[in-house]
C-alpha cells in the first residue's frame, strides 16, 4: 500500500505586480482623459498675444467668448446674440453695488468687425467696462 505523504499546505499570497501594472494603466488613463476632456468644455479659441498683457484684479466679472464660426457664449454657455445684454443685466442685478467687468475671449482669426459690433452692443447698453483676454509673449 503506498502512502500518500501530507500535501503541504501553501498559503495564499497577493501578486504585487499585477495590481502596480492595474494602477498605472488607470493612473495614465486618467491623466489622458484630463487633458482631452478640459479642453473641450467651452468653445475652443486661440488667443491673440501682447507683449503687454496684465492681470485683471476684480471680483465681479462676466466672461464672453467669441467663438470662429459665429458662437458666443456667456460664462461659458451658448447664448444667442439678442440675449447677450439681458444676460449680463441679470448678472448685474446679482449685484448692484459692484461694477460688472466684461472679459471678452475671442479666437485670434475672428472677424474684428464681430468684435467692434459687440463692443458697441455693450457700450449702447451701458456696459463700459471692457477688457480683452489674450496670451503673454
Amino acid at each position: 500500500m503506498r502512502s500518500w505523504g501530507e500535501t503541504e499546505k501553501r498559503r495564499a499570497r497577493i501578486e504585487i505586480i499585477p495590481m502596480i501594472d492595474v494602477m498605472m494603466f488607470l493612473l495614465v488613463f486618467f491623466v489622458l482623459l484630463s487633458l482631452n476632456v478640459i479642453p473641450a468644455m467651452g468653445v475652443k479659441t486661440s488667443l491673440p498675444s501682447s507683449s503687454s498683457t496684465s492681470d485683471l484684479q476684480t471680483q465681479h466679472l462676466a466672461r464672453i467668448t467669441l467663438g470662429l464660426d459665429g458662437e458666443l457664449q456667456l460664462e461659458g454657455r451658448d447664448i444667442a446674440a439678442g440675449a447677450l445684454v439681458s444676460g449680463l443685466q441679470q448678472l448685474q442685478a446679482a449685484e448692484p453695488s459692484k461694477k460688472l467687468t466684461l472679459i471678452v475671449n475671442a479666437d485670434q482669426k475672428v472677424e474684428f468687425q464681430r468684435v467692434i459690433d459687440l463692443m458697441d452692443t455693450l457700450k449702447g447698453n451701458g456696459f463700459d467696462a471692457i477688457s480683452f483676454v489674450s496670451r503673454r509673449k
